[in-house]
């Protein structure tokens, strides 16, 4: 997934991977559109866990970045859907687009 996204291979916006951003270390995140994108492994589990990812989740939204997030099912089985809903999503948060 990195070495297409590191190619600018989606509508040509830059991403940087394992970014420090307000306290946390991001899989991806593309500052021009304020997304980051997380690869998540195995679902969250416990209270605690679900708790502090909705946490982390609030602060990163508070820095006003959209997150999405994908599966790393995703990644392996549908590699081009994930670069299909992360286009799309670019293409919604794609700064100066027409009102």
């Amino acid at each position: 997934m990195w070495s297409r996204l590191r190619r600018n291979a989606v509508e040509e916006f830059h991403f940087r991977r394992q970014v420090p951003l307000v306290g946390f270390v991001v899989d991806f995140a593309c500052f021009e559109a304020r997304l980051i994108v997380e690869v998540d492994g195995a679902t969250l589990s416990s209270d605690e866990e679900l708790a502090r990812d909705s946490r982390r989740e609030a602060i990163l939204r508070a820095a006003n970045f959209e997150l999405l997030r994908v599966t790393n099912d995703e990644v392996f089985s549908n590699l081009e859907g994930v670069f299909e809903t992360i286009r799309l999503k670019l293409l919604e948060l794609r700064p100066n687009a027409a009102s």
